[in-house]
């Protein structure tokens, strides 16, 4: 049975890390030692739930969680250096510190290490998060142990909501746009002026027509809501 360890202090563990092309030892105290730390500890990189929620949120959420004196955010799994490394990459997420836990010491050690035999990965680790205060665990949110790779609490949010119960996530804005356009370019320019991040789409005439029933571009949405063009995001950023 996993055991929720609050209160304990993280393990003396050395990891065999990557770095410009040559091994570099990274030990837990470095990690930890005086800093105000989130970790998020899953299965395996590349695997689906990790890549396309547990991972993209950190990194989304990441300036929240330093606006709250968070000073690093640690992606852990039971893999090796050239997998975390290739992992990050494909995440862009350079700004969290991917740590390749191969040999499943801290895991074992935290009380975290499942065999996932059955499904051809051997030992990993079970899917957590903790946030560690100089070297001491103050949080886990561990998943519920049950049938397949729950994904319930070890979220972003969760750790984001306790460290600032009143926090509020990012919005969330989406510009379909096209080369050249002066319109998009005003978009972006305001979105800048809020400090507004957005993810971008190419247009074409169907995705138009199939989004808001429209050709021109920018088209903009936020937070599920279609906003408009340039000129109607410019009075929606006023109206907030």
């Amino acid at each position: 049975m996993l055991k929720n360890i609050e209160g304990q202090k993280i393990p003396d563990v050395t990891f065999r890390t990557r770095t410009e092309n040559a091994w570099k030892d990274v030990t837990t105290k470095d990690l930890f030692a005086g800093k105000k730390v989130v970790v998020f500890a899953l299965p395996g990189a590349f695997t689906p739930t990790c890549s396309s929620s547990h991972v993209p949120r950190y990194n989304e959420l990441l300036p929240a969680f330093k606006a709250r004196g968070v000073d690093s955010v640690v992606c852990l799994s039971v893999n090796d250096a050239f997998v975390m490394n290739s992992w990050a990459k494909d995440q862009n997420a350079e700004d969290i510190t991917f740590i390749p836990d191969g040999n499943g010491e801290l895991t074992k050690a935290l009380g975290m290490l499942v065999d996932k035999t059955a499904i051809g990965f051997g030992p990993r680790s079970w899917r957590y998060s903790m946030l560690v205060d100089d070297g001491t665990i103050k949080k886990m949110f561990i998943e519920r142990e049950i049938d397949g790779d729950p994904f319930e609490v070890s979220d972003a949010d969760t750790m984001l909501k306790f460290l600032d119960p009143s926090a509020k996530p990012p919005t969330d804005v989406l510009l379909f746009t096209k080369p050249g356009c002066s319109y998009c370019a005003k978009a972006k320019a305001l979105l800048g002026q809020r400090g507004w991040s957005y993810d971008e789409v190419p247009a074409s005439p169907r995705r138009l027509r199939a989004v808001s029933g429209k050709t021109s571009t920018p088209q903009v949405f936020i937070d599920g809501k279609y906003i408009g063009g340039a000129d109607e995001l410019e009075v929606f950023l006023k109206s907030i």
